[in-house]
């Protein structure tokens, strides 16, 4: 079915899209619609425009087409076929040009005999300064000011008029109002900040300066937060996103930016006594939050969230709505959403969840037991479930190193670029897999299981203390993403084997437990896995929890989430050099709450970097 035809436009005529900006409109080349009752339609109603700025407008013709030979559309631009000097051309095929100076006069683009028209504005910058409001966030606020069309704008904000800080640009395609979030101040702080509005011939325009005044958050909401630099080079710039759960009932809040002094800069108020999972930035410049009933019970919201940085929720999906999609293309139905959400280039979502199923009929498994294993569903915004994995059709059921009733407790899923396939951290496995889904068409076959008694080994002598335990986060650090390449986590170290004899760590006479973060290049088809570099974090033990990262400057940053031995009830984030012997270069202290996961990224918006100085007001260090 054509566009017209969905639209209900029923033509015997050509169409091609003709792009303005980025919004493609449909114009029509040649009008042949017979039917007597029907109507000529312009698009978009109205436009901002720059004098001498051409602009493409849609035309076509709605109704039943009956019989060709209908009138080709008289276009008018104030009731004048074709427009005048003063007030703008049309020609017939819709490309309108302004006038080359702004009269103020009302212009209006019609279509004679029609009553559809569109409105065009003259954009004159001296007449439409912008305006700063609060939102509902006391943190954000939102920054509206005129833009003509094919133009951008963005926001540079600071302490002062030097600004320093900046948000993504807004494209506009027609023009008109736009709305900046601005986000990433202090609380109880006075900002500047200026619009900018490029246009479509690279040319800028600056708003006046405005202030704004951040509210205030009340104490008892604030995370307890410490952070020191050790001198041992400077911190990778950027900020720190924090995945927090309470160690205990309150009303701290959860999901939180901070930057790296510690001070609140953004957060997302849950407004209940749902924990967050993982908060990821999305592409699009808005935020992806897992909401999970606390401690994972039955009782409370579960959903996956789409926020803007006010918090506003842009779009959401339930476990009904999961579930329902589900029982289009699979047999099960899950029962939570947990732990994680992978985000893939062509915009679909992979959720993690789990379901329980009682088993029968295998071998050295009581009839009748009950196992919690996890699925995968890819998610399009646009039609649902599309493809589904379950981890009981895929693994030996008796591969249970920590019992059956929590049997696979997956905690994170990768995209791997170079193939299209996924790799899923499986905690309660001590296994990272690597799965067969090639882009959706794939059958789910497990490629490779990376762990004790899996599909790679290690050279003699590393196994097998050197393997995976409990592991978290797993994240590819080379170009390539198969074949020979690296993979890096965070190796929280529980149940370690620490010798020939399998002895566990912490047992009478073995090693203490602790963790660290090895990175491991893995050669796929000789099926070898060898350390290139690891940072043993002992006498630091993470029982669960945390993650680690490579970041932009070389260094690594470590989130010790549930350390048992160094602070216990201390989540320690820390950046250190990736050296032979790792330096600490910065470290963040959290208290009365675990920080599931804590990561540095640029800034609250894609593309852009805000350097340490800029958000602190303090100079940079010589």
């Amino acid at each position: 079915m054509s566009f017209f035809q969905k639209q209900g436009l029923v033509c015997d005529y050509q169409a091609r899209c003709v792009a303005t900006g980025l919004v493609a409109f449909c114009l029509v080349l040649s009008v042949g619609c017979g039917a007597s009752n029907s109507s000529v339609l312009i698009t978009p109603s109205s436009v901002v425009l720059v004098p001498t700025q051409s602009f493409q407008f849609g035309i076509a013709r709605i109704g039943n087409s009956a019989a060709s030979g209908q009138p080709t559309p008289v276009l008018t631009v104030n009731g004048v076929a074709g427009g005048s000097p003063s007030t703008g051309t049309i020609t017939p095929a819709g490309l309108y040009t302004a006038p080359s100076t702004v009269s103020g006069q009302t212009i209006t683009v019609g279509i004679q005999g029609q009553s559809s028209s569109a409105a065009v504005t003259l954009f004159n910058p001296a007449s439409t300064p912008g305006s700063v409001v609060a939102t509902q966030n006391p943190l954000v606020a939102s920054y509206t000011i005129t833009a003509p069309a094919s133009a951008s704008v963005q926001v540079q904000f600071g302490l002062d008029t030097s600004y320093g800080l900046s948000t993504s640009a807004i494209p506009t395609s027609t023009g008109g109002a736009v709305t900046v979030l601005v986000a990433g101040m202090r609380a109880a702080t006075t900002y500047h900040m200026q619009a900018i509005t490029t246009m479509n011939n690279g040319s800028q325009l600056l708003d006046t300066d405005q202030s704004f005044t951040t509210g205030s958050i009340p104490a008892d909401q604030l995370p307890a937060i410490t952070t020191q630099q050790y001198g041992n080079g400077t911190p990778s710039p950027g900020i720190e996103l924090l995945s927090l759960v309470p160690r205990s009932p309150g009303s701290l809040l959860s999901p939180v930016a901070t930057d790296l002094d510690g001070n609140l800069i953004w957060y997302y108020n849950l407004e209940s006594a749902d924990d967050p999972g993982p908060i990821k930035p999305l592409p699009n410049g808005h935020m992806l939050v897992l909401v999970v009933p606390t401690g994972f019970s039955t009782a409370g919201v579960n959903e996956i969230r789409e926020i803007d940085l006010a918090g506003n929720i842009i779009n959401r999906i339930t476990l009904d709505e999961i579930n329902q999609g589900l029982a289009k293309i699979s047999s099960f139905q899950v029962a939570t959403v947990h732990h994680d959400v992978a985000i893939l280039p062509n915009g679909h979502w992979i959720l993690l969840a789990n379901y329980i199923i009682p088993i029968s009929n295998v071998t050295g498994i009581p009839p009748g037991t009950l196992m919690q294993g996890d699925a995968l569903i890819d998610w399009d915004p646009q039609q649902q479930a599309v493809w589904a994995w379950s981890a009981f059709d895929h693994l030996d059921l008796t591969h249970a190193p920590y019992g059956l009733a929590d049997w696979t407790h997956s905690n994170a899923i990768i995209y791997s670029p170079d193939d299209g396939n996924l790799i899923l951290s499986m905690r309660n496995q001590n296994w990272i897999i690597k799965i067969n889904y090639q882009n959706g068409a794939g059958d789910g076959s497990i490629l490779w299981t990376l762990g004790d008694g899996g599909s790679f080994t290690l050279p003699p002598g590393q196994a097998p203390i050197e393997w995976n335990y409990g592991q978290h986060y797993p994240t590819i650090v080379s170009p390539n993403s198969s074949g020979v390449f690296s993979l890096m986590f965070f190796n929280d170290g529980n149940n370690r084997l620490m010798d020939s004899n399998n002895d566990v760590c912490g047992s009478a006479g073995v090693g203490a437990c602790y963790s660290s973060v090895p990175i491991f290049q893995l050669n796929e088809s000789a099926m070898t896995a060898t350390v290139l570099w690891e940072d043993n974090l002992l006498p630091f033990y993470s029982l669960c929890c945390g993650d680690a990262l490579l970041l932009p400057n070389g260094d690594m940053e470590v989130d010790i989430a549930d350390d048992q031995t160094v602070n216990p009830g201390t989540s320690v984030i820390q950046e250190a050099t990736q050296t032979a012997t790792p330096e600490l270069v910065w470290e963040m202290q959290i208290q009365n709450q675990l920080a599931y996961r804590g990561m540095r990224i640029p800034s609250l918006y894609p593309g852009q970097v805000w350097p340490a100085a800029a958000l602190s007001h303090r100079a940079p260090q010589k």
